[in-house]
């Protein structure tokens, strides 16, 4: 690992401003990925900005939303009340999105910004990765791939988008704050990710040394029903091949509103918005969920590693749909 500086920030704007006027400086959480990426070779931040003391854990129910601290941990989100109550689908996109050890280390700021698992991109050794390295082209498009997206991708970069946690705060319009040396902005975690497109190594909105701070969770309607899947090669500690959150409210058998997002296969998290309109108003049964499905893979990238996916990605859905349907 190369040689850096360590600062422990006391204040928000303290920490802003370091990392904002300085290049290669970086922010250090729960450090899960970022040091990961660290020792791989990946990052090389000159300076890491230690936040850990910064005023930003904790979870507040303020009316219809949860708003929940930057540094507050996935362990300690996922045994909140109020998650626990009223938000199956995000307890268990946490649950299921690591193992306990990590769960007590890794924060929701964090999760939320977690780097992609492509092995191209996390092997230096690799020349091509326009992630890593704009310009040099995709080796996973040529190479060997198994654990890529197939939405919102293309020739340029077909790297996933690892966060389960993600997948179902996007499904619940979950918003993100965000602290700058210029003052505060608010972002719809919908709007926050990028697509590749032709700049694969942008990932998201922030500017070098935005903060977030809190993101806010709108609590569903009573009687919502909600629940979050995971397909995955094995139980235990493992990424999404495919992942489906929904959130349902049903009235004498209709839906009457549908919420639904997928993991597993996107390069962002994908909100599936063509599903949630075929679920509207339709009887909660196979035939909508069989409709839901194919509307919410529209225009695959595939390469033969991840051509299964589309299929996956469906059925997934469908079991999710009919899994959250029946519940009591």
């Amino acid at each position: 690992m190369r040689e850096f500086e360590y600062v422990r920030a006391d204040e928000i704007g303290q920490a802003v401003a370091t990392v904002t006027a300085d290049p290669a400086a970086s922010y250090l959480a729960g450090g899960t990925t970022q040091l990961d990426l660290m020792k791989d070779g990946v990052l090389g931040p000159e300076r890491l900005v230690d936040i850990t003391r910064l005023p930003m854990r904790g979870v507040a129910r303020e009316g219809g939303t949860l708003r929940v601290g930057a540094l507050t941990t996935m362990e300690e989100l996922a045994a909140d009340p109020t998650v626990a109550g009223r938000l199956p689908l995000v307890r268990q996109a946490l649950l299921l999105g690591a193992s306990v050890q990590l769960r007590n280390m890794a924060t929701i700021g964090g999760n939320l910004l977690q780097r992609t698992r492509c092995r191209y991109f996390r092997d230096p050794t690799v020349p091509a990765c326009n992630k890593r390295s704009p310009g040099t082209g995709c080796a996973a498009v040529t190479g060997a791939a198994r654990m890529h997206a197939v939405l919102g991708a293309g020739r340029a970069c077909i790297a996933l988008h690892a966060s389960d946690l993600a997948v179902a705060l996007v499904a619940l319009d979950a918003v993100v704050h965000v602290q700058s040396r210029d003052g505060t902005r608010s972002i719809p975690l919908t709007g926050f990710y990028l697509l590749p497109g032709d700049t694969p190594d942008r990932e998201n909105v922030l500017a070098h040394g935005e903060l977030i701070t809190a993101v806010d969770i709108p609590l569903p309607p009573e009687g919502t029903r909600s629940g979050y899947l995971k397909v995955r090669d094995r139980a235990s500690y493992e990424f999404a091949l495919a992942s489906a959150a929904v959130a349902l409210i049903l009235d004498d058998g209709v839906i009457r509103e549908a919420r639904v997002a997928l993991g597993g296969v996107g390069t962002v998290p994908w909100r599936a918005r063509e599903a949630e309109d075929v679920l509207r108003g339709a009887p909660a049964a196979a035939p909508a969920f069989l409709a839901a499905a194919e509307a919410s893979v529209r225009d695959p990238f595939t390469v033969p590693g991840t051509a299964f996916k589309v299929e996956l990605a469906k059925r997934t859905l469908v079991r999710a749909l009919r899994t959250v349907a029946e519940a009591s």
